[in-house]
């Protein structure tokens, strides 16, 4: 079965796609919609299973994710954009590279990482969608994945933003959740895809993200033939959540560079 994404698409001028990170929506992406939109179009879809978009059937699979994206793409009239993705919405974005070069005319990879998981890694994601297709719930990713998902700062200081993320958390649905970790889990290393690619690209990492650590921003922006390396200051996993102001900053110099590039 074909999966329409459901997308939210404000502004105008320079495409710019987005696509969120695990176990999260594009609901996530408000600051951005909110602050990049009034010079840039912005289209913020929900990865299949999440927010409103249908899960569809099918092995689970990154590259099943990112055929979703291009046909959103061909849906929406959309030739190229600027294509950022952050933790799940990265390996989607690099995968996405790799299937549909065309289409994108520059990338941005937050808070994500280019090689495949560890043994121990994928055996954590596969325990968890186990868990997740037993249970029906959420509770797992809530005691296992949300605590690393910000940064200590945020913790510590920033209660709205923690419990926003938490609600967005508990929102996600089950079955999705476990065939995203499942996707996650049988992806393939994106170094050569990186090493491939002819657009400029922003990596961008939040100095105290535990999941994806700035030396493995470093070894994404490494493996880019034209990159720069952003660390973004008291931000964890969620850098575009808990820093927004500093994310959109970041991303509209680098999309308006792109732009003036043309």
């Amino acid at each position: 079965m074909t999966v329409q994404l459901y997308a939210r698409d404000i502004g105008a001028g320079t495409p710019l796609v987005l696509l969120h990170a695990f176990p999260l929506s594009s609901s996530m992406w408000l600051a951005q919609r909110e602050g990049l939109a009034g010079r840039f179009r912005v289209i913020t879809p929900d990865l299949r299973g999440f927010g409103g978009s249908r899960l569809g059937d099918g092995e689970p699979s990154v590259d099943a994710m990112a055929d979703d994206v291009a046909r959103l793409f061909a849906r929406t009239g959309l030739s190229r954009a600027v294509v950022g993705g952050l933790s799940l919405g990265g390996y989607v974005a690099m995968a996405l590279c790799r299937r549909h070069p065309d289409l994108v005319h520059g990338l941005l990879l937050a808070g994500t990482r280019a090689g495949a998981d560890t043994d121990d890694v994928r055996g954590t994601r596969l325990r968890q969608a186990e868990r997740l297709e037993r249970d029906g719930d959420v509770t797992v990713l809530l005691d296992e994945v949300l605590p690393d998902l910000v940064g200590p700062t945020t913790f510590q200081q920033r209660a709205l933003v923690y419990g926003r993320v938490r609600g967005l958390v508990q929102s996600t649905p089950a079955a999705a959740a476990a065939w995203a970790q499942r996707a996650m889990a049988a992806r393939g290393d994106a170094s050569g895809t990186l090493r491939e690619l002819n657009v400029p690209a922003l990596v961008m990492v939040g100095d105290e993200d535990a999941l994806a650590t700035e030396a493995d921003a470093r070894a994404v922006a490494e493996a880019l033939p034209n990159a720069e390396l952003t660390v973004v200051p008291r931000a964890g996993h969620l850098c575009a959540v808990e820093q927004p102001d500093l994310f959109n900053q970041a991303a509209a110099e680098f999309a308006a560079a792109l732009a003036r590039a043309r």
